[in-house]
């Protein structure tokens, strides 16, 4: 295996070595607001570049790049080694690359049992991965739940939106049963309309149901609500699931989803219809509905304590002053790694998620440390770890950011950038939001690029990736993609491609590198990347959120005390 890994970085630097000369320039489009030295480093990106550092990281020798596993360690290795080579400065832990973030692992074993249980005596075992998934979020290696099932609607306490799912219910102890998602609205004063807010993510809804005492909460599973199907809620929780260690607060002893048609046989079983449960959650006079059935579960998990990476550089801004602050660009590079026992290909590769990120994320920071100046702002380049157990790498980072929150003016993020050709469009969803966006507009246009926006807003898409744990605290983030329109294809050609993803690759070991993947749009990505970082680095004045912005008050109370 070793004399394999040693071959392939060979082969990986030839491929690295050939890409730097005979496609040098293909993806440029110049940019007329930056400085010739700025537009000159633009111009050295390169596709097959970013072609041969999705390749490695999407390899089966990294074993799918798992939270705290072998794989994932050597592709936070990997990062840090290139950024090592462009001569970055290390901005991680005690003068290295690595800032350590400590994690626990968390297994549920197939000796679990889930059964619901009526008052009428009827037991009704559940399948662990074919009817339902769940993790101990309480860190325990044997715990037992044995309470009363409320459904609670969507689960949801909106003050802003005038909206109360829990009605001062006290529900200390209990099972809550919820839907995914939000009530639907096509009003944008009301949770935002067709677009989820945070309240619809399921990160939300466990966080709720733990605050407000419940034991357990359960979440109804609808692929059309959802927008993914079961076998990508299955994926993602069958394996270990990771938490941050020591994080205070209160944890649920099962957090888990369920099938819609368990759930429906579940509301039978109470005696309540599951369509009229639904219809009644979406009216705001929606009450808690105690239902006449328990849960009885026997969790038994395999706990892990282990250590994973953050992998973080830093190029110096030339500006005595503003050097102080920060742009800081980030990508996550872990996946979901191996499954044990499963059958046929259990290696969840995960080359687009998100190993094209980290392709880009690379290919910018090359680029930076080869301009002949710097920015007046320092440059930050972060590659994440345990994003997909629920963003928990950026989370940590924003929390032990190299520099404090408050000094951080921008963070831009990619994630699972398709490799389908010369894209005719970008989403920023979530720039918008912020004063920067005339800025993103004119580039834009520089790049000749339409801005769309989300395709597909009721996906919450801005809440799914490491730029929201960032925002949280109050720093302007958002992340760069493709749209949906590429040269030579229509719109509903790149509806179907990401169609076809979602349904087929997206989470699933089939998300794999191809030789015939054409990575011109993810050159045009990092261009478009390059030049907007450079522009914030080099503002006059610092980045905000617009008025009203449901993240700027803590932007404010950040920059009023400096803190982190």
């Amino acid at each position: 295996m070793r004399k394999n890994l040693l071959v392939f970085f060979a082969a990986l630097l030839v491929a690295l070595g050939m890409a730097a000369g005979s496609a040098r320039r293909k993806a440029h489009r110049t940019s007329a607001q930056l400085p010739a030295v700025a537009d000159s480093a633009l111009g050295s990106i390169s596709p097959e570049r970013i072609r041969a550092h999705v390749r490695f990281l999407a390899d089966d020798l990294l074993e799918g790049r798992g939270t705290g596993q072998r794989g994932g360690d050597l592709a936070a290795a990997y990062m840090a080694t290139e950024f090592a080579l462009d001569g970055l400065n290390p901005a991680g832990d005690n003068g290295a690359y690595m800032q350590n973030v400590p994690m626990v692992g968390v297994t549920t074993l197939p000796e679990t049992t889930f059964t619901l249980v009526s008052d009428q005596g009827q037991s009704i075992p559940l399948r662990l991965a074919a009817d339902v998934v769940l993790s101990n979020e309480t860190q325990q290696s044997e715990a037992d739940v044995d309470a009363d099932i409320v459904y609670v609607g969507y689960g949801i306490s909106a003050p802003e939106y005038h909206w109360d799912d829990y009605k001062g219910t006290d529900v200390r102890g209990k099972v809550l049963l919820m839907l995914v998602n939000e009530p639907p609205s096509d009003d944008p004063k009301f949770f935002k309309g067709k677009a989820l807010t945070y309240y619809g993510r399921w990160t939300y809804k466990f966080e709720e149901a733990a605050r407000r005492g419940a034991v357990a909460a359960i979440l109804m599973h609808k692929s059309d609500m959802a927008s993914y199907g079961w076998e990508v809620v299955r994926n993602s929780w069958s394996g270990e699931q990771a938490y941050l260690r020591s994080e205070p607060g209160p944890k649920l002893t099962a957090a888990s989803w369920m099938q819609w048609d368990i759930a429906r046989n579940l509301a039978a079983t109470a005696g309540k219809n599951l369509d009229a449960m639904m219809a009644e959650a979406r009216k705001p006079e929606f009450r808690p509905l105690p239902l006449t059935v328990k849960l009885r579960a026997h969790i038994i998990s395999r706990i892990r304590p282990f250590v994973a990476s953050n992998v973080i550089a830093m190029l110096p801004g030339s500006d005595a002053k503003l050097k102080s602050q920060a742009v800081i660009y980030t990508a996550h590079y872990d996946h979901l790694g191996i499954v044990p026992g499963q059958a046929a290909d259990n290696i969840y590769n995960g080359a687009l998620d998100n190993a094209t990120g980290c392709g880009i994320l690379l290919e910018i920071a090359r680029a930076y440390a080869s301009a002949k100046a710097k920015p007046a702002r320092s440059i930050l380049f972060a590659s994440v770890t345990g994003e997909e157990k629920g963003l928990l790498g950026s989370e940590y980072l924003g929390k032990h950011a190299p520099i404090p929150a408050s000094k951080i003016v921008l963070d831009l993020n990619y994630d699972d950038v398709p490799p389908l050709g010369v894209p005719e469009e970008t989403e920023v969803s979530g720039a918008e939001r912020t004063t920067f966006y005339p800025v993103v507009e004119e580039t834009a246009r520089d790049f000749r690029l339409s801005i769309r926006p989300d395709a597909r807003p009721e996906a919450g898409h801005y809440y799914r990736s490491d730029h929201f744990s960032l925002a949280r605290l109050g720093i302007p983030s958002f992340s760069i993609n493709e749209g949906i329109k590429y040269k030579g294809h229509d719109s509903a050609w790149g509806i179907k491609q990401a169609e076809d993803y979602t349904a087929k690759h997206y989470h699933q070991p089939s998300d794999e590198y191809h030789p015939d993947m054409d990575f011109a749009g993810d050159a045009v990505m990092a261009q478009f990347g390059f030049a907007l970082g450079w522009k914030a680095a080099s503002e006059p004045a610092a980045i905000a959120w617009l008025k009203g912005d449901e993240f700027e008050s803590t932007r404010e109370k950040s920059m009023a005390g400096g803190q982190n």
